[in-house]
């Protein structure tokens, strides 16, 4: 029997077949096109190379639960993974012949991953579209009838298609969360009795401490029974976003928060990125943009060309914030936020806030380790000071580092804060992207905030 998080293995291989005919098909009208060099086996090797993939980052469509954007991501690595081991075994086996054009190979890759993330959502389609006929549902069942329950329900049943049938539930009481939407089988006593007449797959109990008798004699009963027992338990009546299961010991104890900036593979993930696209546009475009900012700042107040400020960074500390100055000297640059009319600003001050050129510095931050390239906007000394007694949640978005744009920035909620809630917009925006990071969510950000800039359609760039 598969476990919540898993389904049967049949759905798995539909899915790595649809993989490997896509795979196949893009590799060999490659070769029809002459953008990649006719390679004796290679149906072998790219079999072999997909077959290592499919055991150290298997396909997820086949999941019940499973969302677009986790299989974009696990879509993205594996073809990273797959595009890599296919060169090493080719260049080990000797058996490469020169490509003409090297700008094949990411355009080659990209295609890869598209088709990937394309063949997965077919392939979660094909196996909801036999879930739909009833083939490889599960029989689920419901011990209490609290509010975790019913979120839980809402969730196993927002897609019919995902093959969870819930038969019913066991509460002593009859008034309850699930009065309109399932029929009660019985009272906690009568839960043995249904399940030695009725075939069950899942049980999920959220029964109180006070009921811990009979707890431990329904789990040892499903243990016994080939049954998944599933403990559900009450903080979704205080906390309402994902949490993460962590051992201490041979206790488990619950984080407030997944972060998957916690694991050291997506820490290293991005701050190669920001070393790349940093470097790239530190040595490309940026020296002609300071050429001509230099001028014109130098040509509308006397001062030095770059505004160095400390600001909050990862952990809540310091560092120092490299921005195009854009307002004359004054001593309020450190206590009072730029407004719409902020007599503080210059003319061509004014274009490079209102063009983002004023940020490009940043790039230097970046390159540091001070900052990324994505990432919540960072504060002056004092709004931290300040709303960190305000707004609850304000000191998580210092779990990451600052970023020069950010999910808050493409969405909104950016500019000045003239009410308290604007901050409090941003930093919930802040806080989901810290629990939702992804490079692909990076790569997202980036081309929203691309756009946005291109557009000039930002009234909040002031």
């Amino acid at each position: 029997m598969p476990t919540f998080a898993e389904s049967e293995s049949l759905w798995r291989w539909v899915v790595a077949l649809v993989d490997l005919l896509v795979i196949y098909l893009l590799y060999w009208g490659g070769m029809a096109v002459g953008m990649i060099p006719m390679i004796q086996g290679w149906y072998v090797w790219l079999g072999i190379c997909y077959i290592v993939v499919f055991v150290i980052y298997p396909p997820m469509a086949h999941l019940p639960l499973a969302k677009a954007a986790k299989i974009a991501t696990h879509a993205l690595w594996s073809s990273i993974l797959l595009f890599g081991l296919y060169a090493l075994a080719v260049y080990t086996a000797r058996v490469y012949e020169p490509i003409e054009h090297l700008w094949y190979m990411p355009v080659l890759w990209a295609v890869l991953a598209f088709l990937l993330f394309g063949s997965r959502l077919v392939g979660r389609a094909i196996v909801r579209r036999f879930r739909s006929y009833g083939i490889s549902n599960r029989r689920v069942l419901f011990v209490g009838a609290g509010h975790n329950l019913r979120y839980l329900y809402d969730e196993l049943t927002e897609i019919p298609t995902t093959g969870f049938r819930i038969k019913g539930y066991f509460d002593e009481s009859t008034q309850n969360q699930f009065t309109d939407v399932l029929p009660r089988l019985g009272g906690i006593a009568d839960i043995e009795s249904y399940l030695k007449k009725q075939p069950v797959d899942i049980v999920f109990c959220n029964l109180t401490s006070r009921h811990n008798k009979e707890i431990v004699e329904l789990m040892n009963y499903c243990e016994n029974h080939l049954i998944r027992f599933y403990s559900v338990p009450n903080v979704r009546n205080y906390v309402h976003h994902v949490m993460q299961v962590e051992m201490v010991g041979d206790m488990p104890v619950l984080s407030l928060r997944e972060e998957p900036l916690n694991k050291p593979v997506n820490r290293i993930v991005k701050r190669a990125f920001d070393i790349v696209f940093s470097l790239l546009f530190l040595c490309t475009l940026f020296p002609f943009i300071y050429l001509i900012c230099a001028i014109g700042i130098k040509l509308s107040s006397k001062g030095p060309v770059f505004f160095k400020q400390k600001r909050t960074g990862i952990r809540g500390e310091d560092f120092i914030c490299y921005k195009f100055r854009s307002m004359h000297l004054n001593d309020q640059a450190d206590t009072l936020q730029a407004t719409k009319h902020d007599p503080r600003k210059f003319p061509f001050g004014e274009f490079l806030r209102r063009s983002n050129l004023d940020e490009t510095p940043q790039f230097i931050n970046v390159l540091r380790g001070d900052m990324s390239v994505v990432g919540p906007r960072p504060h002056m000394l004092k709004h931290t000071e300040e709303y960190s007694q305000l707004v609850d949640k304000y000191m998580v978005r210092h779990w990451a580092k600052p970023g020069i744009t950010g999910w808050a920035q493409v969405t909104g909620a950016r500019g000045e804060t003239e009410h308290l809630w604007q901050m409090e917009e941003r930093i919930q925006k802040d806080v989901w992207y810290i629990e939702n990071y992804s490079l692909m969510l990076d790569l997202q950000i980036i081309v929203l905030t691309i756009k946005t800039i291109l557009r000039h359609d930002d009234e909040h760039a002031y």
